[in-house]
C-alpha cells in the first residue's frame, strides 16, 4: 500500500499519522485499493461541528436495544480497566440511523466489527477497540483508549484480536507483539475523535460515488468545499 507517513501534531500522542483511504477521482489519485495520505494534507474540518450529534451524517435516530446492551457490556469491561468508552462512539454504535452507516457508504466494502478491549502492544494500561475493518483486512480501524481519558482513532494492517488469540493458543504468527518499536510503527493515528473519523470517512466515500458516477452536480456546498481543497488548476470542484 504505497503512500507517506507524517509526523504532524499527532506526535503528541506518540504515533505517526496518516489517513488511509482510496481515491477521490482525479482530484486525489490512489495507486492501489488504499493509500496513506499525510494527515496535514487533508481538507480541514471544523472542530465546532463535533458535538456528538453527527449532523453531517443526518443526525441521530432511535436507540437500538440490542446495541445499547452490547455497548453497555463493553463500557463496563473498559471501566474495570480504568478506561472510558467515548460518548460519541456509544451514540453512533447504538443508534438506529447511524449504526452500520459507514458499512453502507464504504466503497471498499468495509464493515463494522466491534472487538473486546485489546491491550496496546506499546503502552501499558492503554487498550484498543476495533470497530471497522476492510473486507480483506487490508486496514483495520481502532479506538485507542488511555487511562487519562484520552481517546482517538488509529488504524493498522494488524488484527490484534487475532494476534492475541493466537498467542493464547500457542500459535506462531509473523507479528512480534513483544517488539514495541515494530508495533508502534504498525499503528497510525488518523483522527482526534471517533465523530471526526466517521464524518471524514462518510464525506470521502460519498464523494467517491459522485465522482466515479460522473455526477457531482448534486453535491451540497460543503461537499464541494471539501473537494475544492484538492482541485488542480483547470479542474473545477
Amino acid at each position: 500500500m504505497p503512500g507517506a507517513r507524517s509526523g504532524s501534531d499527532s506526535s503528541s500522542v506518540g504515533f505517526d499519522s496518516a489517513w488511509c483511504a482510496t481515491d477521490l477521482g482525479e482530484y486525489r489519485p490512489c495507486h492501489d485499493t488504499y493509500e496513506y495520505y499525510p494527515y496535514e494534507s487533508l481538507p480541514p474540518l471544523d472542530p465546532a461541528e463535533f458535538t456528538g450529534g453527527f449532523q453531517r451524517l443526518g443526525g441521530t435516530g432511535e436507540p437500538v436495544p440490542e446495541q445499547v446492551t452490547a455497548l453497555h457490556r463493553l463500557a463496563e469491561d473498559l471501566e474495570a480497566k480504568g478506561l472510558t468508552l467515548p460518548r460519541d462512539f456509544v451514540t453512533f454504535q447504538s443508534d438506529s440511523h447511524l449504526h452500520c452507516s459507514l458499512d453502507d457508504i464504504s466503497v471498499t466494502a468495509c464493515w463494522t466489527d466491534i472487538s473486546e478491549p485489546l491491550p496496546s502492544p506499546v503502552e501499558p494500561g492503554a487498550f484498543l477497540v476495533r470497530f471497522l475493518r476492510d473486507q480483506q483486512d487490508c486496514v483495520i480501524w481502532y479506538l485507542y483508549l488511555r487511562p487519562s481519558g484520552e481517546a482517538f482513532v488509529v488504524h493498522s494492517c494488524i488484527d490484534y484480536e487475532f494476534e492475541y488469540q493466537a498467542r493464547r493458543d500457542g500459535e506462531e504468527t509473523e507479528t512480534n507483539l513483544d517488539d514495541p518499536e515494530e508495533q508502534r510503527a504498525a499503528i497510525l493515528w488518523c483522527a482526534p475523535s471517533f465523530e471526526e473519523f466517521a464524518c471524514r470517512f462518510w464525506i470521502e466515500n460519498r464523494l467517491w460515488y459522485a465522482l466515479n458516477g460522473n455526477d457531482p452536480s448534486g453535491l451540497e456546498p460543503r461537499m464541494r468545499e471539501y473537494l475544492s481543497h484538492y482541485a488542480p488548476p483547470g479542474i473545477p470542484a
